[in-house]
């Protein structure tokens, strides 16, 4: 390389960030986000679907694009820097208006376009072809230009997913009133008691089970979505062995014969019929009712797109 008249080599600019944003800044920006909110890397790894090493090097390479130490991590814990903070702040800022430019050109243009991130709790297939398989067809017909992103998770990974901005909606149960979250109830489903076949109840005739029967027995966790007259009441007498984050495994716990446990009708019928499990009567207790919800944070910038797909929900559900 020529020297300069001054007999130095000409300087280069360092890789970095200038004050332009490139699409690998808005991707390392995402991580970082997903990461501070989480609390870590280990537990921003399953919802980047990443292993902990992988984000690491995607953060190392966001501070020095950056050249700012965003988090210290180590045996003392992961932790933002103030400068991490004001990162956080802006990243969250940047990231709505992102949302919100993408909205507006949506509307001038006409053409719904985008990433639709709809987080789903487990098992809604298992329904068969409900409203909401009805509104997915309707919605990916008339807005073609849209990816749709299904994601099946349990409700607290779903309320997370909602609050740090990875989901754009979701159709999940609401065990609880969440201020930052705008829920539209949907359908509703019953839950009633079951039990394994290797479990003693399931030869015992059709009398239904008494509360001091249930009592001595081992059940399943349920759900703060599923109520019932009387069941708060009942619920303080029982005594719960285990918990299960997804209708699948809830079943594999029944299905041992050690625990009884609630299932949706619907989910339970094929097992019934196969003669894995026993649908169980108890005194005093109707079934269990939960609602699905269609639920959006209430600031988030896709409206349109939000909007959209509850409307279409609306007219089929």
């Amino acid at each position: 390389m020529p020297a300069t008249r001054h007999g130095t080599h000409p300087t280069r600019s360092a890789p970095g960030f200038h004050g332009q944003l490139a699409e690998v800044d808005l991707r390392l920006l995402r991580v970082f986000r997903t990461v501070a909110t989480r609390g870590g890397f280990t537990a921003a790894e399953m919802a980047l679907g990443k292993s902990k090493s992988s984000i690491s090097i995607d953060i190392s390479s966001l501070e020095n694009r950056l050249r700012i130490r965003l988090c210290r991590r180590g045996r003392g814990g992961f932790a933002l820097t103030p400068e991490g903070r004001q990162v956080l702040e802006a990243t969250e800022d940047l990231l709505r208006d992102i949302d919100r430019f993408r909205d507006r050109v949506n509307v001038a243009g006409g053409v719904l376009s985008g990433r639709f991130t709809l987080y789903v709790i487990d098992n809604l297939l298992a329904y068969g072809e409900t409203g909401i398989v009805r509104a997915l067809e309707l919605f990916a017909r008339r807005h073609p230009a849209i990816f749709i992103d299904m994601v099946s998770a349990p409700v607290a990974d779903i309320e997370q997913a909602l609050l740090d901005g990875r989901a754009t909606a979701a159709l999940t149960l609401m065990p609880r009133a969440q201020p930052a979250l705008s829920a539209t109830g949907l359908v509703s489903e019953t839950l009633h008691l079951y039990c394994g076949r290797r479990h003693p109840f399931f030869d015992r005739g059709d009398a239904p089970l008494t509360p001091a029967m249930l009592e001595d027995q081992r059940l399943i966790d349920v759900s703060d979505a599923a109520t019932a007259p009387g069941w708060p009441a009942l619920r303080r007498r029982l005594s719960f062995a285990a918990s299960a984050g997804t209708i699948d495994s809830r079943a594999m716990l029944i299905m041992t014969g050690i625990y009884l446990g609630f299932l949706p009708d619907a989910f339970a019928a094929p097992l019934v019929r196969d003669g894995h499990v026993r649908r169980l009567a108890c005194d005093g207790l109707p079934p269990l009712v939960t609602r699905l919800h269609f639920v959006v944070k209430k600031d988030a910038g896709t409206s349109l797109m939000t909007d959209t797909f509850r409307t279409i929900l609306d007219s089929t559900c």
